[in-house]
Protein backbone atom coordinates (compact mmCIF):
# COMPACT_ATOMS: atom_id res chain seq x y z
CA UNK A 1 0.00 0.00 0.00
CA UNK A 2 1.59 3.27 -1.07
CA UNK A 3 1.60 6.32 1.18
CA UNK A 4 -0.14 9.61 0.42
CA UNK A 5 3.28 11.16 -0.26
CA UNK A 6 4.09 8.54 -2.89
CA UNK A 7 0.66 8.99 -4.45
CA UNK A 8 1.16 12.76 -4.56
CA UNK A 9 4.51 12.30 -6.36
CA UNK A 10 2.90 10.13 -9.04
CA UNK A 11 0.13 12.68 -9.61
CA UNK A 12 2.66 15.55 -9.57
CA UNK A 13 4.65 13.84 -12.36
CA UNK A 14 1.46 13.35 -14.38
CA UNK A 15 0.53 17.04 -14.18
CA UNK A 16 4.03 18.18 -15.18
CA UNK A 17 3.80 15.98 -18.29
CA UNK A 18 0.36 17.37 -19.10
CA UNK A 19 1.73 20.87 -18.65
CA UNK A 20 4.20 20.35 -21.50
CA UNK A 21 1.61 18.79 -23.83
CA UNK A 22 0.78 21.98 -25.82
CA UNK A 23 4.30 21.88 -27.29
CA UNK A 24 3.78 18.26 -28.38
CA UNK A 25 0.40 18.89 -29.99
CA UNK A 26 1.64 22.07 -31.67
CA UNK A 27 4.34 20.00 -33.37
CA UNK A 28 1.46 18.12 -35.05
CA UNK A 29 -0.49 21.25 -36.07
CA UNK A 30 -0.51 20.10 -39.71
CA UNK A 31 -2.47 16.94 -38.75
CA UNK A 32 -6.21 17.16 -38.10
CA UNK A 33 -7.36 16.90 -34.48
CA UNK A 34 -9.43 13.82 -35.38
CA UNK A 35 -6.46 11.95 -36.85
CA UNK A 36 -4.29 12.85 -33.85
CA UNK A 37 -7.01 11.56 -31.54
CA UNK A 38 -7.47 8.19 -33.25
CA UNK A 39 -3.70 7.69 -33.34
CA UNK A 40 -3.57 8.56 -29.65
CA UNK A 41 -6.20 5.95 -28.79
CA UNK A 42 -4.87 3.17 -31.03
CA UNK A 43 -1.20 3.55 -30.11
CA UNK A 44 -1.93 4.00 -26.41
CA UNK A 45 -3.83 0.69 -26.49
CA UNK A 46 -1.24 -1.20 -28.53
CA UNK A 47 1.79 0.05 -26.60
CA UNK A 48 0.15 -0.51 -23.22
CA UNK A 49 -0.92 -4.07 -24.05
CA UNK A 50 2.54 -4.78 -25.50
CA UNK A 51 4.19 -3.51 -22.32
CA UNK A 52 1.91 -5.72 -20.21
CA UNK A 53 2.70 -8.79 -22.32
CA UNK A 54 6.44 -8.09 -22.12
CA UNK A 55 6.35 -8.01 -18.30
CA UNK A 56 4.18 -11.14 -18.14
CA UNK A 57 0.91 -9.50 -17.05
CA UNK A 58 -1.26 -10.72 -19.92
CA UNK A 59 -3.09 -13.24 -17.69
CA UNK A 60 -3.67 -10.57 -15.04
CA UNK A 61 -5.17 -8.30 -17.69
CA UNK A 62 -7.63 -11.04 -18.69
CA UNK A 63 -8.36 -11.67 -15.01
CA UNK A 64 -9.07 -7.96 -14.46
CA UNK A 65 -11.49 -7.96 -17.38
CA UNK A 66 -13.33 -10.99 -16.04
CA UNK A 67 -13.54 -9.46 -12.55
CA UNK A 68 -14.79 -6.16 -13.97
CA UNK A 69 -17.44 -7.98 -15.96
CA UNK A 70 -18.74 -9.67 -12.80
CA UNK A 71 -19.13 -6.21 -11.23
CA UNK A 72 -21.24 -4.58 -13.93
CA UNK A 73 -21.35 -1.21 -12.21
CA UNK A 74 -17.56 -0.91 -12.27
CA UNK A 75 -17.33 -2.26 -15.81
CA UNK A 76 -19.70 0.35 -17.24
CA UNK A 77 -18.27 3.06 -14.99
CA UNK A 78 -14.84 2.44 -16.52
CA UNK A 79 -16.42 2.46 -19.97
CA UNK A 80 -17.96 5.87 -19.19
CA UNK A 81 -14.60 7.11 -17.88
CA UNK A 82 -12.97 6.00 -21.13
CA UNK A 83 -15.37 8.04 -23.26
CA UNK A 84 -15.12 11.04 -20.94
CA UNK A 85 -11.33 11.16 -21.22
CA UNK A 86 -11.59 10.70 -25.01
CA UNK A 87 -13.83 13.77 -25.24
CA UNK A 88 -11.30 15.59 -23.04
CA UNK A 89 -8.41 14.57 -25.31
CA UNK A 90 -10.12 15.71 -28.50
CA UNK A 91 -11.22 19.04 -27.01
CA UNK A 92 -7.73 19.74 -25.71
CA UNK A 93 -5.96 18.82 -28.97
CA UNK A 94 -8.43 20.94 -30.96
CA UNK A 95 -8.02 23.88 -28.56
CA UNK A 96 -4.21 23.81 -28.69
CA UNK A 97 -4.04 23.61 -32.48
CA UNK A 98 -6.64 26.37 -32.93
CA UNK A 99 -4.77 28.78 -30.60
CA UNK A 100 -6.98 28.40 -27.52
CA UNK A 101 -4.26 27.30 -25.07
CA UNK A 102 -5.18 30.09 -22.62
CA UNK A 103 -8.83 29.00 -22.61
CA UNK A 104 -7.73 25.39 -22.17
CA UNK A 105 -5.64 26.41 -19.16
CA UNK A 106 -8.73 28.11 -17.69
CA UNK A 107 -10.57 24.78 -17.94
CA UNK A 108 -7.94 23.01 -15.88
CA UNK A 109 -7.85 25.86 -13.35
CA UNK A 110 -11.56 25.56 -12.62
CA UNK A 111 -11.41 21.76 -12.59
CA UNK A 112 -10.83 21.52 -8.80
CA UNK A 113 -13.94 23.61 -8.17
CA UNK A 114 -15.90 21.35 -10.53
CA UNK A 115 -14.60 18.36 -8.55
CA UNK A 116 -16.09 19.88 -5.39
CA UNK A 117 -19.36 20.49 -7.24
CA UNK A 118 -19.45 16.83 -8.27
CA UNK A 119 -18.79 15.86 -4.66
CA UNK A 120 -21.91 17.82 -3.67
CA UNK A 121 -24.04 16.22 -6.39
CA UNK A 122 -22.82 12.61 -6.24
CA UNK A 123 -21.30 12.21 -2.76
CA UNK A 124 -23.76 14.48 -0.91
CA UNK A 125 -20.93 16.61 0.46
CA UNK A 126 -21.63 20.12 1.76
CA UNK A 127 -19.79 23.38 1.07
CA UNK A 128 -18.04 25.26 3.84
CA UNK A 129 -17.76 29.05 3.91
CA UNK A 130 -14.42 29.16 2.08
CA UNK A 131 -15.66 26.89 -0.70
CA UNK A 132 -18.77 29.02 -1.19
CA UNK A 133 -16.60 32.15 -1.45
CA UNK A 134 -14.31 30.38 -3.95
CA UNK A 135 -17.28 29.48 -6.16
CA UNK A 136 -18.55 33.08 -6.17
CA UNK A 137 -15.09 34.46 -7.05
CA UNK A 138 -14.58 31.89 -9.82
CA UNK A 139 -18.05 32.65 -11.23
CA UNK A 140 -17.16 36.35 -11.38
CA UNK A 141 -13.93 35.53 -13.21
CA UNK A 142 -15.67 33.33 -15.78
CA UNK A 143 -18.41 35.95 -16.27
CA UNK A 144 -15.81 38.65 -17.01
CA UNK A 145 -14.16 36.41 -19.58
CA UNK A 146 -17.52 35.51 -21.14
CA UNK A 147 -18.43 39.16 -21.64
CA UNK A 148 -14.95 39.90 -22.99
CA UNK A 149 -15.01 37.03 -25.50
CA UNK A 150 -18.66 37.59 -26.37
CA UNK A 151 -19.22 33.83 -26.13
CA UNK A 152 -19.34 31.34 -23.29
CA UNK A 153 -15.87 29.71 -22.81
CA UNK A 154 -17.18 26.25 -23.70
CA UNK A 155 -13.71 24.79 -24.22
CA UNK A 156 -12.86 25.50 -20.60
CA UNK A 157 -16.03 23.91 -19.26
CA UNK A 158 -15.86 20.80 -21.45
CA UNK A 159 -12.28 20.20 -20.29
CA UNK A 160 -13.12 20.90 -16.64
CA UNK A 161 -16.23 18.71 -16.42
CA UNK A 162 -14.96 15.76 -18.45
CA UNK A 163 -11.75 15.48 -16.45
CA UNK A 164 -13.44 16.06 -13.09
CA UNK A 165 -15.93 13.28 -13.86
CA UNK A 166 -13.09 11.05 -15.05
CA UNK A 167 -11.18 11.63 -11.80
CA UNK A 168 -14.29 10.96 -9.71
CA UNK A 169 -14.94 7.63 -11.44
CA UNK A 170 -11.31 6.52 -11.36
CA UNK A 171 -11.08 7.19 -7.64
CA UNK A 172 -13.66 4.47 -7.00
CA UNK A 173 -12.22 1.83 -9.35
CA UNK A 174 -9.40 -0.22 -7.89
CA UNK A 175 -7.32 -1.36 -10.85
CA UNK A 176 -3.63 -1.59 -11.58
CA UNK A 177 -2.74 1.66 -13.38
CA UNK A 178 -1.29 0.16 -16.57
CA UNK A 179 -3.84 -2.64 -16.93
CA UNK A 180 -6.58 -0.10 -16.22
CA UNK A 181 -5.38 2.08 -19.09
CA UNK A 182 -5.30 -0.92 -21.45
CA UNK A 183 -8.92 -1.72 -20.56
CA UNK A 184 -9.97 1.95 -20.81
CA UNK A 185 -8.54 2.35 -24.31
CA UNK A 186 -9.99 -1.03 -25.35
CA UNK A 187 -13.46 0.50 -25.01
CA UNK A 188 -12.72 3.20 -27.59
CA UNK A 189 -10.31 1.39 -29.94
CA UNK A 190 -13.10 -0.11 -32.14
CA UNK A 191 -14.59 3.36 -32.69
CA UNK A 192 -11.11 4.81 -33.35
CA UNK A 193 -10.41 2.13 -35.98
CA UNK A 194 -13.73 2.81 -37.72
CA UNK A 195 -13.02 6.55 -37.63
CA UNK A 196 -9.53 6.03 -39.08
CA UNK A 197 -10.99 3.87 -41.83
CA UNK A 198 -13.30 6.75 -42.74
CA UNK A 199 -10.38 9.23 -42.71
CA UNK A 200 -8.46 6.93 -45.07
CA UNK A 201 -11.48 6.56 -47.36
CA UNK A 202 -11.76 10.34 -47.74
CA UNK A 203 -8.05 10.63 -48.60
CA UNK A 204 -7.41 12.92 -45.64
CA UNK A 205 -5.07 10.58 -43.71
CA UNK A 206 -1.83 12.52 -43.27
CA UNK A 207 0.11 9.50 -41.97
CA UNK A 208 0.21 7.98 -45.48
CA UNK A 209 1.85 11.00 -47.10
CA UNK A 210 4.05 12.84 -44.65
CA UNK A 211 7.59 13.07 -43.29
CA UNK A 212 9.13 10.41 -40.99
CA UNK A 213 9.16 12.78 -37.98
CA UNK A 214 5.38 13.23 -38.16
CA UNK A 215 4.88 9.46 -38.29
CA UNK A 216 7.14 8.99 -35.25
CA UNK A 217 5.29 11.74 -33.35
CA UNK A 218 1.92 10.16 -34.18
CA UNK A 219 3.10 6.76 -32.95
CA UNK A 220 4.55 8.31 -29.81
CA UNK A 221 1.18 9.85 -28.97
CA UNK A 222 0.57 6.45 -27.38
CA UNK A 223 3.43 6.94 -24.91
CA UNK A 224 2.57 10.63 -24.42
CA UNK A 225 -0.93 9.50 -23.50
CA UNK A 226 -0.10 6.41 -21.47
CA UNK A 227 2.62 7.69 -19.15
CA UNK A 228 0.76 10.59 -17.46
CA UNK A 229 -2.50 8.62 -17.30
CA UNK A 230 -0.75 5.65 -15.69
CA UNK A 231 0.98 7.96 -13.21
CA UNK A 232 -2.33 9.70 -12.46
CA UNK A 233 -4.21 6.41 -12.03
CA UNK A 234 -1.41 5.01 -9.86
CA UNK A 235 -1.38 8.00 -7.52
CA UNK A 236 -4.94 9.30 -7.29
CA UNK A 237 -6.54 6.46 -5.25
CA UNK A 238 -4.23 7.06 -2.28
CA UNK A 239 -4.60 10.84 -1.94
CA UNK A 240 -7.57 13.06 -1.00
CA UNK A 241 -9.48 14.61 -3.91
CA UNK A 242 -8.57 18.15 -2.84
CA UNK A 243 -4.85 17.26 -2.99
CA UNK A 244 -5.35 16.10 -6.57
CA UNK A 245 -7.02 19.42 -7.33
CA UNK A 246 -4.21 21.38 -5.67
CA UNK A 247 -1.50 19.58 -7.66
CA UNK A 248 -3.44 20.17 -10.84
CA UNK A 249 -2.60 23.88 -10.73
CA UNK A 250 0.83 22.90 -12.06
CA UNK A 251 -0.49 21.87 -15.49
CA UNK A 252 -2.66 24.92 -16.32
CA UNK A 253 0.06 27.29 -15.08
CA UNK A 254 2.54 25.67 -17.46
CA UNK A 255 -0.05 25.75 -20.27
CA UNK A 256 -0.77 29.43 -19.68
CA UNK A 257 2.93 30.35 -19.73
CA UNK A 258 3.53 28.28 -22.87
CA UNK A 259 0.47 29.73 -24.65
CA UNK A 260 1.41 33.35 -23.94
CA UNK A 261 5.22 33.26 -23.90
CA UNK A 262 5.92 30.74 -26.68
CA UNK A 263 2.88 30.90 -28.98
CA UNK A 264 1.93 34.54 -28.47
CA UNK A 265 -1.69 34.09 -27.45
CA UNK A 266 -3.48 37.21 -26.20
CA UNK A 267 -3.48 37.84 -22.48
CA UNK A 268 -4.69 41.41 -21.97
CA UNK A 269 -6.24 43.31 -19.08
CA UNK A 270 -9.56 41.42 -19.21
CA UNK A 271 -7.76 38.07 -19.10
CA UNK A 272 -5.65 39.31 -16.19
CA UNK A 273 -8.76 40.47 -14.34
CA UNK A 274 -10.66 37.25 -14.99
CA UNK A 275 -7.77 34.97 -14.06
CA UNK A 276 -7.05 37.08 -10.96
CA UNK A 277 -10.53 36.26 -9.63
CA UNK A 278 -10.00 32.58 -10.43
CA UNK A 279 -6.53 32.47 -8.85
CA UNK A 280 -7.88 34.15 -5.69
CA UNK A 281 -10.76 31.65 -5.69
CA UNK A 282 -8.31 28.77 -5.85
CA UNK A 283 -6.28 30.24 -2.96
CA UNK A 284 -9.42 30.71 -0.87
CA UNK A 285 -10.44 27.15 -1.72
CA UNK A 286 -7.08 25.41 -1.30
CA UNK A 287 -5.12 27.08 1.49
CA UNK A 288 -7.63 26.32 4.31
CA UNK A 289 -7.86 22.70 3.15
CA UNK A 290 -4.07 22.29 3.16
CA UNK A 291 -3.79 23.93 6.60
CA UNK A 292 -6.59 21.72 7.96
CA UNK A 293 -4.91 18.61 6.55
CA UNK A 294 -1.55 19.62 8.07
CA UNK A 295 -3.18 20.32 11.44
CA UNK A 296 -4.97 16.96 11.45
CA UNK A 297 -1.76 15.18 10.53
CA UNK A 298 0.17 16.89 13.36
CA UNK A 299 -2.60 15.97 15.80
CA UNK A 300 -2.57 12.36 14.66
CA UNK A 301 1.22 12.14 14.96
CA UNK A 302 1.08 13.63 18.47
CA UNK A 303 -1.57 11.13 19.54
CA UNK A 304 0.45 8.24 18.10
CA UNK A 305 3.53 9.46 19.95
CA UNK A 306 1.59 9.71 23.21
CA UNK A 307 0.16 6.23 22.70
CA UNK A 308 3.58 4.73 22.03
CA UNK A 309 5.06 6.45 25.10
CA UNK A 310 2.25 5.08 27.29
CA UNK A 311 2.80 1.57 25.94
CA UNK A 312 6.53 1.78 26.67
Amino acid sequence: MQTQQQGALWVFAAYVMWGFMPIYWKSLHHVSSGEILVNRIIWAFLLTVLALLLVGQGKKLVSDLKELWTTQKQFWSLCAASFLVTINWFTYIWAVNHDFIVQASLGYYINPLVSVLLGIVFLKESLNRNQKAAFVLAAVGVTILTFHYGVFPWISFVLAFTFALYGLIKKHIKLNATRGLAIETAFTVPIALIAYGWIFSTGDAVIMDTDPLTIVLLVLTGIATALPLVFFAKGVPSIPLYVTGFLQYIAPTMMLIIGVAIYGETFGKFEWLSFAFIWIALLVFTVPEVLRYAKNKRTMMRLQKQESSHQS
